[in-house]
C-alpha cells in the first residue's frame, strides 16, 4: 500500500580491484539476494560481536573489521574516514561502484553499524548493515551510469545522535566541503522486524488514520524537499517486490521522521530519505537487550533487499544485470 509521499583519507573514489572481482564472482556465481547471507551478517554483528559502541570499543573495532573484510572479499577497495570520539578512534567506512557516464554524481546508500548501550542491536541496526552488504555484493556486476557509494557510519546512537561526533554528521560535512555531488542519500535503518498482527504498527500522532495498523510493510520516509526522490524510489521497488510499502514526505521535526543518518545530509542541503521497518513504532524490543537475531523475519528482509536492489539500479541509471 502506497501513500505519497573521511573526511576521506583518500579523496579519490574507491575503485574495484578487477582481479578480486573476477575471483569473487566465479565463486558466488549468482545474482540473487541471499537470505543466508543476510542472516549470517546479522549473526556476526549482533551475536558474535554483540553490543558495539564506545562503551565497548573492542566490539566497535571488530564490527568495522568485519565490514572491511567483507567488502574486500567482494572485491572493493575500502576507504576509512577516521576521527576521535571521546578519546576513542572511530571510523566511517566507504566503498564505491564507479559510474560509467557521470561518475561525479553519487547515489549514497548508508547504514550505521553501532548499537545503543545495553543492546546487541539485531534490528537496530545489524539488519540495515546486512542489507547494505548484500546490496554492495549485488552491485559488483552492475554498471551504473552514476557512482553508487556504500557507507557504514559509526556513532549514530545516543549520546552522539544529532550532535558533533555523530559519524554521518562528520561524513556529510566533509562531503559538502569536498563538493561531492550526492544526488541522493538513502539511510537503511532497522529493516528486519515485521508482523501481520492487527495493531502491531504504531505511529506518531494522527498518522494512524492514514496508514496500515499491521507492521508488515517497509517504510520510505523523506522530507518535503526530497519527495520527488521518494516517488522515484518507491515505484521501482513496488514493481519488483511483493512486500507491502508505506511512504510519506513530512516535516523533519515530526517524531521519527529524521531519526537516523539521513538527517545529517538534510542539514548539509542534500536530498535524503530513510528506508525502515519504523523501529520503535513497531518492535517491542527497540533499544533493549532483547533486540536479538531470533526476532527478525529474514524472509521479509530478503524481499525488501530484492526490491531495494531493483530500485537502486533504477536510480543509478542501470538495468538489472
Amino acid at each position: 500500500m502506497r501513500l505519497v509521499s573521511c573526511l576521506t583519507v583518500a579523496l579519490a573514489t574507491a575503485s574495484l580491484n578487477a582481479g578480486l572481482v573476477a575471483e569473487f564472482m566465479s565463486k558466488s556465481g549468482e545474482q540473487r539476494v541471499s537470505r543466508d547471507s543476510l542472516e549470517a551478517h546479522v549473526r556476526e554483528l549482533a551475536d558474535t560481536i554483540g553490543e558495539r559502541n564506545l562503551l565497548h570499543p573492542e566490539a566497535l573495532t571488530a564490527a568495522a573489521d568485519y565490514l572491511r573484510q567483507t567488502w574486500q572479499q567482494q572485491g572493493y577497495q575500502v576507504t576509512d574516514q577516521t576521527y576521535e570520539a571521546r578519546g576513542v578512534e572511530s571510523a566511517n567506512l566507504e566503498v564505491s561502484r564507479p559510474g560509467t557516464l557521470r561518475p561525479e554524481e553519487i547515489l549514497l546508500i548508508g547504514a550505521h553499524y553501532d548499537s545503543v548501550a545495553g543492546s546487541p542491536g539485531a534490528d537496530d541496526n545489524a539488519s540495515g548493515v546486512a542489507v547494505l552488504l548484500e546490496l554492495s555484493r549485488l552491485f559488483v556486476r552492475v554498471e551504473p551510469e552514476i557512482t553508487v557509494r556504500f557507507v557504514a557510519f559509526v556513532n549514530e546512537e545516543p549520546p552522539f545522535f544529532y550532535w558533533g561526533e555523530m559519524g554521518s554528521k562528520i561524513y556529510a560535512r566533509a562531503a559538502r566541503a569536498r563538493g561531492d555531488r550526492i544526488r541522493l542519500m538513502i539511510s537503511l535503518e532497522s529493516i528486519g522486524y515485521y508482523s501481520d498482527e492487527p495493531g502491531s504498527q504504531r505511529y506518531p500522532p494522527l498518522f494512524r488514520f492514514f496508514f496500515s495498523d499491521r507492521g508488515d510493510f517497509l517504510g520510505f520516509v523523506s522530507n518535503f524537499s526530497s519527495r520527488r526522490w521518494l516517488r522515484r524510489t518507491v515505484e521501482p521497488f513496488e514493481a519488483r517486490s511483493d512486500l507491502p510499502t508505506e511512504s510519506v514526505a513530512m516535516f523533519s521535526w515530526v517524531p521519527g521522521i529524521g531519526w537516523s543518518d539521513h538527517l545529517s545530509f538534510w542539514k548539509e542541503g542534500y536530498p535524503a530519505m530513510m528506508v525502515t521497518d519504523t523501529a520503535l513504532y513497531r518492535t517491542p524490543y527497540y533499544h533493549t537487550a532483547e533486540d536479538t537475531l531470533d526476532k527478525l523475519d529474514y524472509g521479509s528482509m530478503t524481499r525488501a533487499t530484492e526490491g531495494l536492489f531493483h530500485a537502486f539500479c533504477s536510480l543509478a541509471g542501470s538495468d538489472l544485470p
